[in-house]
C-alpha cells in the first residue's frame, strides 16, 4: 500500500487538484460540464509542465483505473427496470440512432482515413451517452490519451450546439408545446451527453411553462440509450481480442480466450445496476444512490484532467479536422434519424 501511494500519489493528487475547480466549475456552467473543463485545464498546464516526473505514474494510473472505477459507478444511478419500462416507447429509435452514428463512423472512417479508435470513440460517444460512452470504450480498444481527448472535444463541440439549437428546431419543426412528451423523446435521443440533454429539455420546458414533464421523458430515454453500452462494449471487446489474436498476439495456446476479452469493469457496472435495481424494487429509496453516481461524476473528470495532461494538444488542433467532419456527420444523422422515426411513430 505504502509503494502504491509513493509510486501513484503524487499524480493522483495533481489530478484530484486540477477536478475540484472543475467539478465545482461544471456545476456553474452544465452546458460544459466539468469533464471538459478538466481535459482543456489538463491540456493547457501540459504545455508548460513537460517532464511531470515523479507525477507521472500517478496521472497515467488515474487516466486508465479511476476512469474504470467511474464507470462502474454510474451502474449505481440506474434502476433497469424503470428505465427499461419507460423507455420502450422510444427503443425503436435508440437502436436506429446508435446504428446510424456506428454505421456513419465505420463508413467515414474509411472514406476519410481517420485512425480507427477515435471513430469508434466518436461513433459510441455521439450515438449512446457521450464522454460517459467514451470513457467505458476507451479502455475496452485500448484506445490512447490523445484519442480520448480528440473524442471528447468533439462530442463537447456538438453537444453545445445541441443545447443551443435544438430547442429552436422543436418549435420550427412543429413539437407539441403543451405536452413535454414528444421533444423530450427527441432531445434524449438526439443529444449526445446528459448534461446538454437536460440542458434542452430545461429549456423547452421553461419556454412553454412545463413543469419538469420534457426533463423527465428526456433523462429517462437518455437512461435507457445508455444500457447500450453493455453490448456495445462486449462486441468492440471480442472484436478487439480477435484481431490482436489475427495480428500475432496470441496466448500460448494460440486460441481466443474469451475471459482475457471480456472488460471485467464492465461486468462490475452491470452488477451495480443489478443492485440499483432490486434495492429499489424492496423500498429502498432511490436518492441513496445519488451519492455514488455524483463520486462516479467527479472520478470521470478526475480521469479527464489525467487525459488532457498526458494529451499534445498541438497534435490534436492538427488532426482536429476530419474528426470534426466525422462528429459532424454521426450529429446530422441521429438528429434526421430520430425525427423520422417519430414523425413514423406519429410522436409528433
Amino acid at each position: 500500500m505504502k509503494s502504491h501511494l509513493k509510486n501513484f500519489g503524487p499524480g493522483l493528487a495533481v489530478c484530484f487538484a486540477i477536478a475540484i475547480p472543475a467539478w465545482l466549475l461544471g456545476k456553474v456552467f452544465p452546458v460544459v460540464g466539468g469533464a471538459v473543463i478538466a481535459i482543456l485545464a489538463g491540456m493547457v498546464i501540459t504545455l508548460f509542465w513537460n517532464d511531470k516526473g515523479v507525477c507521472d505514474p500517478g496521472i497515467h494510473w488515474t487516466s486508465k483505473y479511476i476512469l474504470q472505477a467511474a464507470v462502474v459507478l454510474l451502474g449505481f444511478g440506474m434502476d433497469l427496470g424503470v428505465i427499461l419500462q419507460t423507455g420502450r416507447q422510444s427503443l425503436p429509435i435508440i437502436v436506429c440512432t446508435i446504428s446510424t452514428s456506428l454505421i456513419l463512423a465505420w463508413l467515414l472512417q474509411k472514406a476519410l482515413h481517420i485512425p480507427g479508435k477515435t471513430s469508434i470513440l466518436i461513433g459510441v460517444g455521439s450515438s449512446i451517452c457521450g464522454g460517459s460512452a467514451i470513457a467505458a470504450t476507451a479502455p475496452v480498444i485500448h484506445a490512447d490519451d490523445d484519442e480520448v481527448a480528440q473524442s471528447i472535444s468533439v462530442i463537447f463541440f456538438f453537444n453545445v450546439l445541441a443545447a443551443i439549437f435544438f430547442p429552436m428546431l422543436g418549435h420550427a419543426l412543429g413539437f407539441s408545446t403543451t405536452s413535454g412528451g414528444p421533444f423530450g423523446i427527441f432531445a434524449g435521443t438526439a443529444v449526445n451527453d446528459t448534461s446538454s440533454v437536460t440542458a434542452a429539455a430545461a429549456t423547452w420546458d421553461s419556454m412553454w411553462h412545463l413543469g419538469t414533464q420534457t426533463l423527465d421523458k428526456a433523462v429517462t430515454v437518455k437512461l435507457t440509450r445508455t444500457l447500450a453500452i453493455i453490448p456495445i462494449t462486449l462486441v468492440l471487446a471480442l472484436y478487439q481480442a480477435r484481431a490482436e489474436n489475427n495480428g500475432g498476439e496470441k496466448n500460448k495456446a494460440g486460441s481466443f480466450s474469451f475471459r482475457r476479452a471480456f472488460p471485467m469493469f464492465i461486468l462490475y457496472f452491470v452488477i451495480a445496476a443489478i443492485i440499483t435495481t432490486v434495492c429499489i424494487h424492496f423500498g429502498v429509496p432511490a436518492g441513496v444512490f445519488a451519492p455514488l453516481k455524483e463520486l462516479s461524476k467527479f472520478m470521470i473528470i478526475m480521469a479527464m484532467a489525467a487525459i488532457g495532461l498526458n494529451s499534445n494538444v498541438i497534435k490534436l488542433i492538427k488532426s482536429g479536422g476530419k474528426p470534426i467532419v466525422l462528429g459532424a456527420c454521426c450529429w446530422v444523422g441521429i438528429t434526421v434519424v430520430s425525427l423520422l422515426m417519430q414523425h413514423v411513430m406519429q410522436i409528433w
